[in-house]
């Protein structure tokens, strides 16, 4: 067990550094660099913020000097935003997008795992066409989408009835978390039912099933203490990456709704080329990715003894 961890972190601490590398060469070959707006008036101007920020040096250079300033936590200053540190930024935006993303990880699994049941127990019947066609509308549609249209009802249905039902956009209570998170876990919630249903119906077809029932369990007992219970195995698998993927690609969806999360920073930040802004916060999500990939893998182990980690 110990072993299998150290591999892990270790292999991902690899792959922190590969994200962190190819990273800073993708943005070092993009035309234009973080200075050539406003701030760049003339040529001393430039001359001396070069200098401050180290983009006079050479690019090798620059390379190893952030990689060691990465290891000991530092992601740097933004040249975009008055002298305002990476880890500033990261420290006071990241708890939005956690939260919106926990949130929106409860929908999705939630409803992955009741509504891939519910197919399973009534294959080739009506509620299972219906869910499944709807799965495929959730997988399909982005969620950029989902959240346009459903920024409209809300708004058609507050003006309708005449009464504010729930916030269109903004921050601060529970209320405008809500419509936010049910649209970014919509795909993962269509994803996850369907691999509920898939490892649903190889369930209900296992012999231990049979015997359960040959044994004269009732159907309920059966359903939750051995279908359900086993069938869910493979939707945990997911739920790491799927932590990690809400919590990090709901970009556009603070950006709709108005949501002062990491999203918002990062997508100004790759609008403005800012080198230190966009390295810190991939580096920063490539790293939460990992971690929560390898921590399912332990807890997988953990909850399924038939699983040996090594």
């Amino acid at each position: 067990m110990w072993w299998y961890t150290c591999k892990r972190l270790l292999q991902g601490l690899v792959t922190v550094w590969f994200i962190a590398t190819a990273t800073f060469i993708g943005m070092h070959n993009v035309p234009g660099d973080p200075l050539s707006g406003e701030r760049a008036t003339n040529a001393a101007i430039r001359a001396n913020l070069e200098a401050r920020y180290g983009l006079d040096r050479p690019v090798t250079e620059q390379y190893f000097i952030y990689m060691g300033n990465m290891l000991r936590g530092d992601f740097g200053i933004s040249y975009t935003q008055q002298n305002r540190e990476v880890n500033d930024i990261i420290r006071e935006h990241f708890p939005v997008s956690a939260t919106l993303g926990i949130l929106a990880v409860m929908f999705a699994a939630l409803g992955g795992i009741l509504w891939g049941a519910l197919t399973a127990l009534y294959r080739n019947r009506l509620p299972d066409y219906i869910i499944m066609f709807l799965v495929i509308l959730g997988i399909s549609v982005p969620s950029f989408v989902f959240a346009a249209l459903g920024q409209l009802g809300l708004v058609n249905l507050n003006a309708l009835t005449g009464v504010s039902i729930l916030p269109v956009a903004g921050w601060g209570t529970v209320s405008h978390m809500l419509l936010p998170a049910l649209v970014l876990g919509l795909g993962t919630m269509a994803y996850m039912t369907r691999l509920m249903r898939s490892s649903m119906l190889e369930v209900m077809s296992a012999d231990y099933i049979r015997t359960a029932k040959a044994k004269g369990l009732s159907p309920t007992r059966i359903f939750t203490r051995h279908q359900l219970r086993n069938a869910v195995l493979p939707v945990i698998t997911v739920l790491g990456p799927a932590i990690a993927a809400i919590t990090t690609g709901g970009f556009v969806v603070e950006l709709v709704f108005a949501i002062p999360g990491l999203g918002r920073y990062f997508v100004q930040a790759v609008q403005q080329l800012d080198y230190t802004v966009i390295m810190g916060t991939t580096v920063f999500y490539g790293a939460f990715l990992v971690f929560m990939v390898i921590l399912v893998d332990l807890v997988y182990g953990w909850i399924d003894p038939r699983v040996r980690l090594q």
